[in-house]
């Protein structure tokens, strides 16, 4: 991407921009984060809100380049070893400054120290981390993974699989015997004795599964409109993991509606919603998250106008949702997927999101949004028709129709009146105020919206149509 480009994009996981040198520790927390994570890079010379690039002294660049590395040298632990350097768009001085994947985190702050100086990226925030959250980069430092850890609280004989055991000779026509169990690392023996591995117990229908991962259940919800006021139907999927995503999936089959499409001379039966493709992130929502997170379960929710599944857990860094018609993998939980591979669950060579690219070619009706939402990844199948009976010219009409996107319209009434308050945008496009907040938020991120002045008095600039 050519660097004028690139200053254009929104602010995230991997990119930030500052006027000029931020406060010490501002910088550090942020190439900190980058560290931990999937890197980034920081360009100091453009600011964010409005964006526009303003450039550093040519006569301070030296010095800046020179505060950057010292103070990147005394604040973070263990070493960070950033590429910093000077670049000219517009005639005018950038500072680049380039933080790789680090090899060794947790990286934190050095006068903080690890519990109290560990920051993650989160969108375009960078987030102080937890017990749990460091607790896992260490394991990626150790290049181990949650779901492979022993569990010493019972021996595997006394773990009850027995449905596990039946799913897999279902699936695979083979007997999971122990040979099996260790091969797929299971289980693992421990002073003698034969343990089971975060994994089996995730797979297991015990008490013990309830008790250490009483959130590893998915939550599915039917509402009534486009917000979460009302239920229409909702059901706890509580069943070990094995079971999860087909159960998720045949919930979302009995809320969305199945019509009749005509190809040629033959009509053939079609889903409203690329279901394909809702049930492969379904899966990959299950496969994925990340079980050593507490309090989070997978939420399938299902509005008027979309279809939401959320998992807990950052998608991993070599993931790109926006690169999806590329084989890609990156197995978070390296015992569970290959188990999900063998039961025929997944494809563990990363044709799951081009599989959910090429479904969406023929749902050109349909958008996909992906996002992260807190500690989690969010995935939206969205309608982009809407049907309205009002307000769209300003004026109240009955039985009116309009196949129009939710972005066009909303553009097209802060075109009419700036000053309109999100509140009045949400009852003119018949939406929740959460519903119209997150199109709003999506523009923004897109550079086509911005605000100016406070929510009270402020007024909105199109900046691109």
């Amino acid at each position: 991407m050519l660097l004028h480009e690139l200053i254009q994009q929104p602010e995230g996981r991997r990119l930030e921009f500052k006027g000029g040198l931020p406060t010490n520790s501002d910088i550090a927390k942020t190439i900190v984060a980058f560290a931990n994570d999937a890197g980034g890079e920081i360009y100091l010379g453009v600011e964010d809100a409005p964006r526009q690039i303003i450039g550093l002294p040519e006569d301070d660049l030296p010095h800046i380049e020179e505060q950057i590395s010292n103070l990147i040298y005394d604040r973070c632990q263990p070493t960070i070893l950033p590429e910093i350097s000077i670049l000219s768009v517009e005639n005018k001085h950038l500072i680049r400054i380039q933080v790789y994947k680090g090899s060794m985190p947790p990286y934190y702050l050095k006068n903080e120290g690890k519990l109290k100086g560990t920051y993650i990226r989160v969108g375009s925030n960078n987030r102080l981390a937890d017990e749990n959250i460091i607790t896992e980069l260490e394991r990626k430092r150790m290049n181990i993974s949650f779901d492979s850890e022993v569990v010493m609280d019972k021996t595997v004989e006394e773990l009850n699989i027995e449905e596990f055991k039946q799913l897999y000779k279902e699936k695979t026509e083979e007997i999971l015997d122990t040979q099996i169990l260790h091969k797929l690392e299971l289980i693992k023996t421990e002073q003698g004795k034969v343990y089971p591995t975060n994994a089996l117990v995730l797979f297991a229908n015990d008490p013990l599964r309830y008790s250490m991962f009483p959130n590893a259940k998915v939550e599915c919800a039917r509402f009534k409109g486009t917000g979460t006021e009302e239920f229409i139907d909702q059901k706890s999927i509580t069943v070990h993991i094995g079971q999860q995503a087909e159960e998720a999936y045949n919930f979302v089959l009995r809320h969305i509606n199945k019509g009749a499409a005509v190809e040629g001379i033959y009509t053939v039966s079609r889903w409203e919603y690329p279901v394909k493709a809702i049930r492969e992130i379904i899966r990959n929502a299950v496969v994925h998250r990340t079980y050593s997170l507490t309090g989070k379960d997978i939420k399938v929710a299902i509005y008027d106008d979309m279809v939401e599944i959320t998992s807990p857990g950052l998608l991993p860094p070599s993931i790109d949702y926006a690169a999806m018609e590329e084989r890609q993998s990156d197995a978070r939980n390296r015992v569970i997927a290959p188990v999900f591979k063998r039961l025929g669950i997944i494809d563990q060579w990363g044709n799951g999101l081009k599989l959910v690219a090429e479904e969406m070619k023929s749902y050109p009706e349909i958008e996909l949004r992906w996002k992260e939402v807190g500690l989690s990844f969010q995935v939206q199948f969205v309608k982009k028709t809407l049907s309205l009976n009002a307000h769209v010219n300003g004026d109240v009409t009955n039985n009116v129709t309009n196949d129009v996107t939710n972005d066009t319209i909303l553009l097209d009434l802060i075109h009419k009146n700036p000053e309109i308050t999100t509140k009045e945008l949400a009852e003119a496009l018949k939406l929740s105020e959460r519903q119209c907040k997150r199109i709003i938020a999506d523009l923004k991120k897109q550079g086509i919206l911005s605000r100016e002045g406070t929510n009270r008095t402020g007024h909105w600039i199109i900046n691109e149509r």
